[in-house]
């Protein structure tokens, strides 16, 4: 998994074409839930919408598989589709917009909706500030008591969250580590210790 970015604030712009207004809400949603929370907050502001489509992402931008999107009554593939793929070039994670549409009396046609719905997405994208997420790797690591306070300065430095913390014949942490320095810190964890301590990772978070 590589580091992605996230929305870092809420973001609403308006769009007008044919006398047709488009409005759209971008927020951060890091699950499903608060997606689909997002949606119906958005959807009630904007009852009285002719439509409110919508599309989200929640999680990872490329791997996460929790992504959905709704035409909300217009024609197929018209709406949804175009704005989550909109998302998806953008490598945006923990994502969601909603686009509510006021009916301005001229049909824009298949095509036109598409552009429509895809333009509201990218200008809202262009507004939308954002801020990083960094990928991280679970790990677990033992070593004698008298080690604590020089392992707890190495990860502190390294930027290693410290999930859980148990004691029995040796000290124990269960970890998150920035994927990015994951055999780097292997190494300095070793050399600073002189090979008494190693860093074991895995691919879900370990239990004591």
């Amino acid at each position: 998994m590589q580091d992605y970015h996230i929305p870092a604030a809420s973001v609403c712009i308006e769009y007008e074409i044919k006398r047709s207004q488009f409005i759209a809400n971008i927020g951060h949603t890091a699950s499903k839930a608060d997606a689909l929370g997002f949606i119906k907050t958005i959807s009630a502001q904007y009852a009285d919408a002719r439509h409110n489509c919508w599309a989200y992402i929640a999680g990872h931008p490329i791997e996460s598989i929790e992504r959905a999107s709704s035409d909300a009554g217009e024609p197929s593939g018209t709406a949804g589709k175009p704005m989550l793929n909109v998302l998806q070039h953008k490598h945006v994670g923990e994502i969601t917009v909603v686009v509510s549409r006021y009916f301005g009396g001229i049909k824009l046609g298949a095509g036109g909706l598409v552009r429509a719905y895809s333009t509201s997405v990218q200008m809202a994208m262009d507004a939308l500030t954002l801020k990083q997420v960094i990928a991280m790797i679970p790990a677990k690591i033992s070593f004698p008591f008298a080690l604590e306070n020089q392992i707890r300065h190495l990860l502190e430095m390294h930027n290693v969250e410290i999930c859980h913390v148990s004691y029995a014949e040796q000290a124990k942490m269960t970890l998150l580590v920035p994927l990015n320095i994951k055999n780097t810190l292997k190494s300095i964890i070793s050399d600073k210790t002189h090979g008494k301590v190693n860093i074991i990772y895995s691919m879900s978070l370990p239990s004591d």
